[in-house]
């Protein structure tokens, strides 16, 4: 259940909400995870296993008020090898609490996900694939093309289309810190793309990822070009082409976007 339909079926009926309050050792999850625990669904996971098994219907009693202060916030502390047998080992302290309709303002802005910008420069099969990926995962997506007809009519929820003709005006607009991924449908837009985040790099540094699509074939070709625009070797180093994690090799649009999405996780932590 996405964070849409939990604030949907929210809307319609009670929940217990399961956080992460604190942790100590190996744990499943960080503090903060959550889950949503209604009387037939779960939204979310705080990691799975008995400790999740335990939490849901520990939940479930409460929300059918087989507790007495069922309706309070209440901590509880759990020992994940002594007393549940899963073999982490560290200590999980859970924080439970009912919450209504009336709470929908401000959980939408306590349980939202800090977001990374990312600027996704195509909309062919690959950028297709990148975005369905992407729509699970801790990312705000700006995703622009010059062909305004080319993006679907359903996007996840962290994605915003953008028409730019020329492409490369758009890297002006992108926030600082955004990652960008270049794979428009014309290497000549690809260059004027990547041109125009270098020539940003140079006066603001605050692109700390470019990835361009494509073969070493390709990126030699673009380094002599972008050489002949002034640009140095220690410019270009910015540049990571091929893109997506050494060692995985196929070229089916959705292996590509998985190689490519698990690289821009590997990012999140330099």
């Amino acid at each position: 259940m996405s964070m849409k339909d939990f604030t949907s079926r929210l809307a319609r009926s009670d929940a217990v909400l399961v956080q992460v309050a604190a942790t100590q050792g190996s744990v499943p999850r960080e503090a903060g995870a959550w889950m949503a625990v209604f009387a037939d669904a779960v939204a979310g996971t705080i990691g799975g296993g008995q400790l999740e098994h335990e939490a849901i219907a520990q939940a479930r009693r409460r929300l059918a008020g087989d507790q007495a202060g069922q309706g309070e916030e209440a901590l509880q502390r759990y020992p994940l090898g002594p007393s549940l047998g899963q073999c982490c080992g560290g200590v999980v302290q859970l924080r439970y609490r009912r919450v209504t309709a009336a709470d929908l303002p401000s959980l939408r802005q306590e349980l939202a996900t800090p977001a990374v910008p990312l600027a996704l420069f195509g909309g062919g099969h690959v950028g297709k694939a990148l975005v369905r990926v992407l729509g699970q995962l801790p990312f705000a997506v700006t995703w622009i093309d010059s062909r305004d007809e080319i993006f679907p009519t359903e996007l996840p929820d962290n994605v915003a289309c953008e028409h730019s003709d020329p492409v490369q005006a758009a890297v002006a607009g992108l926030a600082p810190g955004s990652r960008v991924l270049v794979m428009s449908f014309s290497h000549a837009e690809d260059l004027d793309v990547v041109a125009a985040c270098l020539q940003r790099q140079r006066a603001h540094a605050d692109l700390p990822f470019i990835g361009l699509i494509g073969s070493q074939t390709k990126w030699a070709t673009f380094r002599h070009r972008l050489e002949a625009r002034g640009f140095s070797a220690e410019e270009l180093a910015h540049v990571t082409c091929p893109i997506g994690l050494a060692g995985i090799t196929g070229k089916q649009p959705e292996v590509i976007a998985v190689s490519v999405a698990a690289q821009l996780l590997h990012t999140l932590s330099l």
